[in-house]
């Protein structure tokens, strides 16, 4: 047997286990609520529609809180797992990556990002010029090399010269000139 399968017919045994445990503290109270009104009857000379509409007020009762355990559950875990979401929060105010499914707040809806794997959150700036973008990495330096070939071969022979030239200017840029 699998692993997931042990582990699925676990989880299964278990909640067949609370089933039954609320099964017998049901029938427990009904046992109870029956004992008490024919006790009532019994003791105090209470009359049959008083027994019978005693018997039906705990049977109500009972079964109005078997009913209504679902819905507590689920509130209850509805609750918890708000709780946590909003005690767990990541800030991403100077960036990062959102590995799986995330929901987010979009205007007066709710957005999802991560849902197709991977995805980055970049801060927006304003540029001299006013306008809104992603900032890049300050004071970067382009270097343009123009090669002239004539074919194939005469572009693999100035390879090497490239390269040269290259290793050059990344040095100088080290060195801050």
């Amino acid at each position: 047997m699998a692993e997931d399968d042990l582990e699925a017919s676990l989880d299964l045994a278990g909640a067949l286990t609370d089933t039954l445990d609320g099964l017998e503290a049901r029938s427990r109270a009904f046992g109870a609520a029956l004992t008490s009104a024919l006790k009532g009857a019994a003791l105090e000379g209470d009359g049959l529609n008083a027994v019978l509409a005693s018997i039906a007020t705990r049977f109500s009762s009972i079964a109005l809180d078997a009913g209504l355990a679902p819905l507590q559950s689920a509130l209850s875990s509805g609750v918890s797992s708000l709780t946590q979401t909003l005690t767990s929060a990541t800030a991403y105010a100077k960036g990062g990556v959102v590995n799986g499914p995330t929901y987010f707040g979009a205007g007066d809806g709710l957005g999802l990002m991560g849902e197709a794997g991977a995805e980055a959150i970049l801060p927006l700036s304003r540029g001299p010029d006013g306008r809104l973008g992603v900032a890049g990495a300050s004071g970067g330096t382009q270097i343009v090399f123009n090669v002239q070939a004539t074919d194939a071969a005469s572009f693999r022979r100035s390879e090497q010269q490239i390269n040269a030239m290259l290793a050059r200017a990344a040095a100088r840029g080290r060195r801050g000139v």
